[in-house]
């Protein structure tokens, strides 16, 4: 054809070589998005397991941490006696109703236990000679670590300030190590609560689990 109009005709390869172009594009591009979404796979693991043994560890760590404190006992007109006979305290002073009374710990006694209020005087009152609920609290000298136990099964929770988070209730009690026999026993009597049932909450943090609160 002749080349004076104003149209012209290009090369085979200029007139195909757009398309092939845009194709080979549209191919390294779907390649790295592949490629960028392997790595984005791979950067966001899932979280690990949390196992109950471990969950009982982080728990138990988490009281280790804390101050040992002594046990609190609520003593019960048996108790007193047993307190009596093992020379915890003796009766000073009884009161003209004949159920008010005085008992002053001893020098044994001390060694054991301390009353709430301080001083070394258990001021005994209760509201009639029949009343069987009264009682008086005393605390251990004795102090030991809470103690965990029981974990039951963990979940997935919403956990506020937190990204990932499991929880599990559990067993907390007290720990008689080192507590003297008639006190262990005094503790056993009717109206004290030796275990209770609480709930952990967990937190990952970089990769790895913590005790991230007891309720």
């Amino acid at each position: 054809m002749k080349n004076g109009g104003s149209k012209k005709f290009e090369p085979y390869r200029t007139v195909y070589g757009g398309n092939v172009r845009n194709k080979l594009q549209w191919k390294v591009l779907g390649a790295m998005a592949l490629l960028g979404a392997g790595m984005a796979f791979t950067g966001c693991k899932s979280a690990p397991d949390l196992t109950q043994t471990q969950a009982l560890a982080l728990i138990q760590a988490d009281y280790d941490h804390a101050a040992p404190q002594g046990i609190s006992i609520m003593v019960n007109n048996d108790g007193m006696v047993q307190g009596a006979l093992a020379k915890y305290w003796n009766r000073t002073t009884i009161y003209p109703n004949k159920y008010w009374a005085d008992f002053k710990l001893t020098d044994e006694g001390k060694k054991v236990v301390k009353l709430p209020a301080g001083g070394d005087t258990i001021q005994w009152r209760p509201d009639s000679l029949d009343d069987k609920n009264y009682m008086y609290r005393i605390v251990t000298v004795q102090a030991n670590h809470l103690r965990a136990r029981d974990v039951g099964d963990i979940s997935d929770e919403m956990v506020a300030g937190v990204d990932t988070a499991k929880g599990a209730d559990f067993t907390e009690g007290v720990d008689l190590t080192g507590v003297p026999d008639t006190l262990q026993q005094i503790v056993h009597n009717p109206g004290n609560k030796l275990s209770a049932k609480r709930h952990a909450d967990f937190a990952l943090v970089n990769g790895a689990w913590t005790a991230h609160g007891i309720q």
